[in-house]
């Protein structure tokens, strides 16, 4: 089978890692998932005490910081490691993490560290990526190019339910307004905003399922292996 590159953009909580997690399986592509790259900067940096604003501060933080990806043997789900420490649950339910990763997402600096480090993995091709800028900046030669939205209160609505299962307390109020400010710093940020490539596709999932959604990308796949063939 031909081998593309997969470019998923979109707003937060729309369900890209899910989609991208699927496709992977399915194609048997690596995926990698840069919002979680962004959130483990975001934690080291928190835990660290680092002030975001001071750039001599941030450039000598990531010169310590190594992201890996490991596939958890009995789960076999992917698992992000920070410095060799396994921080997938805390990157996911860490309000503070939520509260400042488009704060720190939106620094050049730290966006050029990742960014660098995406489109090395992204040399080996069958590869799956989502985040705010890869069919953007990262693999803007990608042969498919994704953009995944739905309406704020529906985003809102999954997110509250996901950290409600996981045992986190807040409230839908507080979880809107957090994706209301995530959404406008992401696409107002000066480096690299979040937008919709001229050449993505895009895809508004309020009011489809996983089913129905995978079935169109899959088809939009199908067709994207069948043009390189």
């Amino acid at each position: 089978m031909n081998q593309i590159v997969i470019a998923i953009d979109g707003y937060s909580s729309c369900g890209k890692s899910t989609i991208a997690k699927e496709l992977s399986k399915i194609l048997k592509y690596k995926y990698v998932d840069t919002g979680a790259m962004y959130r483990a900067v975001t934690l080291y940096f928190i835990q660290n005490n680092i002030d975001f604003k001071n750039i001599e501060e941030v450039n000598k933080a990531l010169d310590n910081i190594k992201i890996t990806f490991v596939i958890n043997k009995e789960t076999l789900i992917q698992e992000t490691f920070l410095n060799n420490e396994n921080i997938e649950n805390e990157i996911r339910v860490n309000p503070r993490v939520a509260g400042f990763v488009s704060e720190v997402s939106a620094i050049s600096e730290v966006r050029r560290f990742l960014v660098k480090q995406q489109q090395e993995i992204g040399k080996q091709r069958g590869i799956i990526m989502d985040g705010r800028d890869i069919g953007t900046v990262v693999f803007t030669d990608a042969e498919l190019k994704l953009f995944i939205t739905a309406e704020p209160n529906v985003r809102a609505q999954r997110r509250f339910e996901e950290l409600k299962d996981k045992g986190k307390g807040t409230t839908f109020e507080e979880v809107l307004a957090n994706l209301t400010k995530r959404d406008f710093i992401d696409s107002n940020r000066a480096d690299s905003p979040l937008f919709k490539a001229p050449d993505a596709i895009e895809i508004d999932n309020s009011k489809i399922n996983q089913v129905e959604q995978l079935e169109l990308i899959m088809k939009l796949v199908n067709e994207r292996i069948g043009l390189k063939a």
